[in-house]
């Protein structure tokens, strides 16, 4: 279990955390425990309905091995404004975390919990606040996901038909921006002036074409 030195109330659990007595554990466990069983079993294995090959997250196994998988849980039912407050904290503490010799930190991520929503009213909750989070998150290298269960409206890069970003408890995700990416800030000009300040001198390969493309769309410059 780790503390923030930034305020003593904010904790992360990890998975070595979850036989243990802690009273967050004691009182959110079976929420904690779905959530990194849904990691193993679905994050981190193929899925028919995908559209490509490999995981549905391809960094997820790493994560959950190298000991970069940390778990928030806010207790009771904030409106979107609210929990996009409460990812403020935990953002703030994702940038100073260090991830363990040899894990690079695009493996780390935090998933906040919010367990007490119904699952009527957390898509209004999860979705206000990744909306109000997502430029700030963005400009700073970061990524912030909303899963839920439903699940989420936005479809798969790969198959339009598939959703990916069910979950059975209501959370949001908090990650280092990686190339990949891509297809996720391309209809922002922001978003992509943001992505390409990272990684516009290094794309991946099979984007290089498609990145070039969205930058003159935008007026925006990208390597050649």
């Amino acid at each position: 279990m780790l503390t923030d030195p930034a305020d003593p109330t904010r904790l992360l659990v990890e998975t070595s955390d979850l036989d243990g007595g802690h009273e967050l554990v004691r009182r959110y466990g079976a929420a904690l425990g779905e959530i990194v069983a849904w990691a193993r079993e679905y994050l981190c294995r193929p899925h028919g309905d995908l559209g490509r090959k490999g995981p549905v997250c391809p960094y997820a196994q790493t994560s959950l091995e190298r000991g970069t998988f940390y778990l928030g849980v806010h207790p009771g039912t904030p409106d979107g404004a609210e929990a996009a407050e409460v990812l403020d904290g935990y953002r703030d503490w994702f940038l100073r975390l260090v991830s363990p010799p040899g894990v690079s930190p695009q493996y780390r991520t935090i998933l906040v919990l919010f367990p007490d929503l119904s699952e009527a009213g957390a898509a209004e909750v999860i979705d206000a606040a990744q909306e109000a989070l997502k430029s700030r998150y963005v400009s700073e290298g970061l990524m912030i996901g909303e899963f839920y269960p439903g699940p989420p409206p936005k479809a798969g890069l790969w198959n339009p038909g598939f959703r990916p970003l069910g979950s059975p408890v209501p959370l949001l995700a908090v990650r280092h921006m990686v190339a990949t990416d891509f297809p996720f800030l391309r209809e922002d000009p922001a978003h992509l002036a943001a992505y390409l300040e990272r990684f516009g001198h290094r794309p991946p390969a099979a984007l290089r074409e498609e990145i070039q493309a969205a930058a003159r769309h935008h007026g925006l410059l990208a390597a050649t």
